[in-house]
């Protein structure tokens, strides 16, 4: 493990902000070739199973990442400004429930809607501690100076790596309590096993009394959900072909992106949508640098992401069986979005 507080040239005039800056790197040398040796076989694994199926952590190379952004502005995309316009009016409750807090964020990203959440706790004269959780560190350490640029009491502990392994490493917090932030729709891309692992990981990391929010994309027609991901600009189509470009860059291989479409669709007996490129010929593909040739017939799809869709009630009662007891739940008017805030049970 390797402690840092790094500054770029850029940043090298800002002291005072660093006073308010720990970024911690969790990923050692070891670890980090450990990961690359199990990236390797789980591409193996997935491009050799059937049906072939890759972890959607495949679409988020730089491209894809700026890709998804634009995804996000899309008229037909609604999940990111629903859960935003949700958090702007329920931030105040949230921050007046749990009292002085410290935030803990899952894949903060650019932590747009921390801001939200910084705002209410501000408002109210609490204490600001976030602890963003990345496994990008630069894109961590960009929106932590931003921030701390924007609120002058904030102090930040970025934690770069999984978030099993941050999760694990989580000390006991500064301030009365603890809130983990999950946001963005992202459980639904995790399959009901992984989501069992997911939440052992949270109940583990959290004390009883301390707080889980979670965003959730609920179950809606079936024309909404297919137009999110089938956007008449094609970005979506563009951001999942990416993928193959990611792969050949990454293990040296020889994807064809002219010959796989886009094909997303809902698959109603799951609730989730199902995201694959559809082979237009039989070809066959190498990736070199894992000596590996795959086979494609035409029509053959490759699943690179799934998004399942919640029932509200089910959700609640999940969580209930996890130990986490909802507090409160904020939707929309349609309403195709929830927001909501538990508490780990306690003993008494």
């Amino acid at each position: 493990m390797q402690i840092s507080n790094p500054l770029t040239s850029a940043q090298s005039d800002r002291p005072l902000l660093e006073k308010r800056l720990w970024i911690e790197n969790l990923v050692s040398e070891t670890a980090s070739l450990e990961s690359e040796i199990a990236q390797a076989t789980d591409v193996i694994h997935g491009l050799t199973q059937t049906p072939k199926t890759l972890s959607p952590k495949y679409l988020y190379d730089d491209r894809g990442s700026v890709l998804f952004e634009q995804i996000c502005e899309l008229p037909e995309y609604y999940p990111t400004r629903t859960e935003t316009a949700i958090l702007k009016n329920c931030a105040s409750e949230i921050a007046r429930l749990t009292g002085p807090c410290e935030l803990v964020e899952l894949g903060s990203g650019s932590s747009t809607k921390t801001r939200i959440l910084l705002d209410a706790y501000q408002n109210l004269g609490h204490p600001l501690r976030y602890l963003p959780i990345d496994i990008s560190g630069g894109m961590l350490e960009k929106s932590a100076y931003e921030l701390l640029a924007d609120y002058p009491s904030l102090h930040v502990h970025g934690l770069v790596g999984t978030y099993e392994q941050a999760l694990a490493k989580l000390n006991p917090p500064p301030l009365p309590t603890r809130m983990i932030g999950f946001l963005g729709s992202t459980l639904g891309n995790l399959s009901p096993a992984e989501t069992d692992q997911f939440f052992s990981q949270i109940t583990a990391a959290l004390q009883p009394g301390e707080y889980f929010l979670l965003g959730i994309d609920l179950q809606k027609p079936l024309h909404i959900l297919e137009a999110a991901y089938n956007d008449a600009q094609g970005v979506t189509a563009a951001f999942n072909l990416n993928l193959l470009q990611h792969l050949n860059r990454r293990f040296d291989g020889n994807f064809n992106l002219q010959q796989f479409e886009h094909w997303a669709f809902y698959n109603q007996q799951d609730h989730r949508i199902e995201m694959h490129l559809k082979s237009r010929r039989s070809q066959t593909v190498q990736l070199r640098s894992l000596d590996l040739t795959v086979e494609f017939e035409a029509g053959e799809t490759l699943r690179t992401e799934i998004s399942r869709k919640f029932n509200l009630d089910q959700m609640q009662a999940y969580l209930k069986s996890k130990g986490l007891t909802t507090l409160q739940v904020w939707t929309d008017s349609h309403p195709w979005f929830a927001v909501l805030l538990s508490q780990v049970q306690t003993n008494a």
